[in-house]
């Protein structure tokens, strides 16, 4: 099976009232978890890219992992690049054999956002490629996503309709309150979704899908367990992974998840190093950090997106 772009997993997860989690790679082993669970559960997935994992793992590994999985899973899998910076950076992907690109034009002014997200999406749809484009910012950091708290904004839903009708975007991320990167929340204090901003979009966006950036949960057994073998990580809570539910079952047809995965598998290397001082062999390390990814993906598939035995 080759890969597939995102529109009809996003069609049957917004008439079923599920998400499609979107997990961030940038290894083989990160490939090899995610796709072993969603293998095991039969569910859709997307596996994306960042600017960042393409300088570091370079483009045509990471095509050629992803194109590994495909052949040894057999599952549906769209190829995506995360936070696409710049009309170049999409081609590129577009033209390196990505099936879905997303353009993140949303620090722009409005009209702007509009005239570069159209470009991308013209020479996107005449290759049979699905553009997923931004409104509103996220506070946090994502690779090279860095935006300050005072610097975010909720989605105007009033705008929503306009930017769809003439960019053609194919989905649509918004900001309803997630934040990039593991420290999103101080303890203490009960983060709460706008699901209402989620409701007025879907009203004026009628089956169309919508995608929740940042929606990572911070398990705070990795946090704990990272500190307990010599990391320095202060506390915080990340979003509550009931609200993610629900998005999921309403308009929101992809979560993106890639804190806690990262979270996973360093707290699994750092255990090993610490209970294995005489251990050196990166096989040794990396296998039980891969079955972590692997469980922490499966337990989002089932119990926050909702999406197995989706195929």
């Amino acid at each position: 099976m080759p890969l597939v772009t995102s529109k009809e997993m996003f069609e049957k997860a917004y008439n079923g009232g599920y998400a499609i989690g979107a997990f961030n790679v940038n290894n083989m082993e990160i490939v090899q978890g995610i796709t072993e669970a969603a293998a095991e559960l039969q569910a859709p997935l997307i596996l994306q890219v960042s600017k960042g994992a393409r300088a570091y793992a370079n483009h045509t590994y990471l095509m050629k992992l992803v194109e590994a999985a495909v052949i040894e899973t057999g599952l549906p899998i769209c190829l995506h690049l995360d936070h696409g910076d710049s009309f170049e950076t999409c081609k590129s992907c577009i033209d390196g054999g990505f099936t879905s690109v997303m353009i993140d034009a949303s620090s722009k002014p409005f009209e702007e956002n509009i005239a570069i997200t159209r470009q991308v999406v013209e020479y996107a749809h005449d290759r049979g490629i699905v553009v997923e484009a931004e409104l509103g910012t996220l506070a946090g950091i994502e690779d090279d996503v860095k935006v300050n708290a005072e610097d975010s904004s909720y989605t105007h839903p009033e705008e929503v309709e306009e930017f769809v009708s003439r960019t053609g975007c194919d989905s649509l991320a918004i900001a309803i309150g997630t934040s990039h990167g593991a420290y999103k929340f101080k303890p203490g204090t009960k983060p709460q979704l706008r699901f209402d901003v989620l409701e007025e979009v879907s009203k004026r966006l009628p089956g169309f899908p919508i995608v929740l950036h940042g929606s990572s949960s911070v398990p705070q057994e990795f946090v704990e367990k990272i500190n307990k073998y010599g990391g320095n990580m202060p506390g915080a809570i990340g979003v509550p992974e009931d609200q993610l539910r629900k998005a999921a079952s309403m308009s929101v047809c992809k979560i993106n998840i890639d804190s806690d995965l990262r979270l996973a598998m360093t707290a699994t290397i750092r255990e090993f190093f610490v209970e294995h001082p005489e251990k050196f062999d990166p096989r040794e390390y990396l296998k039980p950090a891969r079955a972590a990814i692997k469980a922490m993906v499966a337990h989002k598939i089932v119990d926050v997106l909702g999406c197995d035995h989706k195929i």
